[in-house]
């Protein structure tokens, strides 16, 4: 079984309570889908999305491994505005970490997975397959090596609605104006947003203003529904 760290656990346990459904878009093997789905507990449910047939093989057999802990649900697609199939490249062989595209080459690297990986719209998805469920979304984690800002765009229905707290990445290729655009996003509909480190609890977030979204070159942040 994978370890979960007590660390991560209780960072994620500030934004997820029992019962909670959560969002992991990105979700790699389930490094931080396990411990989103602890912290929903048994009568939770998070569901992890991962393209990468690989990672998603390990990813289905970790969510098998503590059905008595909590529900998790992998999906093997990526979040994309429109529905279709993509290439998936990456930098390193494993495909440990890569990004979509709908060109043939593209940014991601040289090593390429033979298969087009499927994308599909979430928010369409999870309105017409899991309706009662996103009533009780908390949170979204979102990390997918630059394509953040687009997915939190696609779902922006859903933060609208239901006001989960969402993790995200703020990529170091981001222009200072896609930094601000993400700023913005959360900020108009009502959000805090905040500079944390490696969901470690024990060290202490910073709250954001719009200018600060260009104080370091890659970083992690989430933001927080005002009410």
């Amino acid at each position: 079984s994978m370890i979960v760290s007590k660390n991560k656990l209780a960072f994620f346990q500030q934004f997820i309570k029992p019962g909670d459904v959560a969002i992991d878009i990105g979700g790699n093997v389930g490094d931080t889908a396990l411990p989103m789905m602890l912290a929903a507990g048994s009568e939770g449910l998070v569901f992890a999305l991962e393209p990468n047939p690989e990672l998603f093989k390990v990813l289905s057999a970790n969510s098998k491994l503590n059905l008595d802990k909590g529900k998790l649900i992998p999906l093997p697609f990526a979040a994309t505005e429109e529905d279709g199939e993509f290439f998936y490249n990456s930098s390193e062989a494993t495909f440990n970490n890569g990004g979509i595209s709908k060109e043939k080459t593209n940014k991601h690297g040289k090593y390429e997975l033979d298969n087009k990986i499927q994308g599909v719209n979430l928010d369409k998805y999870l309105r017409k397959n899991y309706k009662d469920e996103l009533s009780k979304l908390s949170c979204i984690k979102v990390d997918t090596e630059g394509y953040d800002k687009q997915i939190l765009m696609s779902l922006k229905s859903i933060i609208e609605e239901f006001k989960p707290t969402v993790l995200f990445e703020v990529f170091k290729r981001l222009t200072k104006s896609e930094r601000e655009e993400l700023f913005d996003l959360f900020d108009q509909h009502g959000y805090d947003v905040y500079y944390f480190d490696d969901f470690d609890i024990s060290k202490k977030s910073q709250k954001l203003e719009r200018g600060d979204m260009s104080n370091w070159r890659h970083f992690e942040a989430y933001a927080v529904h005002q009410d």
